[in-house]
């Protein structure tokens, strides 16, 4: 039921959709009559679109996620395992074609293979089932083996966890298949924005795990004003910042993390 909640709310709380909503409750409004709230509906979209789109407000929305956790400095000398989370594969296209098609969060995954050429002894847990709720897709830990093989991935080293369809399901059934044990080094690896939340996740679920963020959506140094950016690029750093804290809020509040921004200061190693 989380699962479903989340994937129908987000339909009218990303930017785009809030737009659109408001558009459609503008022209309501001016069908019956309501001209100024029309008119003020019409406003708002045209605001929720404007600071989405030409506005820094999508990288100053993750630069705070972004920078929560780094990876260890210096890296560990050897490790017992990579946990990978899914999220950075094109599901519904590989599932018609067959292939392994990479999106935005795609470094996800090129970042593990260059870690599993560096710790040629750890084992790689991809996890990741097939979370989409409307379009049918191949879950990332079925497209991942066909990837990691073709980069030169032994396939004996992977663990596949294809049930989760959400963070907090990617944490327990992870902790679940592999039983971490005291003393062992597991790599978590996720998009940095997307850290923070994982981090809390994985820490509730009992799997300690060092942070290992891929896949920086901001350069850190941006300020409040117009964005430097393309419109379509500003629009997504918005909505993915906007569902993140939002993501994070509600893991908070149902139980799913004890801390509604983890620390670095807790990561277990």
């Amino acid at each position: 039921m989380f699962h479903l909640v989340s994937a129908v709310g987000w339909l009218f709380l990303q930017p785009l959709g809030l737009a659109m909503l408001l558009i459609a409750i503008s022209l309501l409004l001016a069908f019956v009559g309501w001209r100024r709230l029309s008119l003020t509906a019409g406003g708002l979209s045209f605001l929720v679109l404007f600071l989405s789109g030409w506005t820094t407000l999508g990288a100053l929305l993750l630069v705070p996620l972004e920078e929560r956790f780094q990876k260890p400095d210096p890296a560990p000398q050897s490790i017992d395992g990579i946990v990978v989370l899914g999220g950075g594969l094109e599901g519904s296209i590989n599932l018609a074609r067959g292939g392994h098609e990479l999106n935005a969060s795609g470094d996800r995954f090129v970042e593990t293979a260059i870690l599993a050429r560096r710790y040629p002894d750890a084992r790689i847990l991809i996890s990741g089932g097939q979370g989409a709720v409307f379009l049918a897709g191949e879950g990332d830990a079925d497209t991942a083996p066909r990837l990691l093989a073709a980069l030169g991935v032994d396939p004996a080293r992977l663990i596949l966890e294809n049930r989760s369809r959400d963070t907090f399901e990617n944490a327990v059934f992870s902790t679940r298949m592999i039983k971490p044990q005291a003393g062992e080094t597991w790599l978590l690896v996720t998009s940095a924005f997307h850290m923070p939340r994982a981090m809390g996740a994985f820490r509730k679920a009992g799997f300690p795990a060092i942070a290992w963020p891929v896949d920086y959506k901001t350069a850190g140094t941006e300020r409040p004003g117009l964005a430097e950016d393309n419109a379509l690029d500003s629009l997504r750093n918005v909505s993915v910042g906007i569902r993140e804290w939002i993501g994070l809020a509600a893991y908070y509040f149902a139980g799913r993390t004890d801390a509604f921004l983890p620390l670095p200061e807790q990561a277990d190693r």
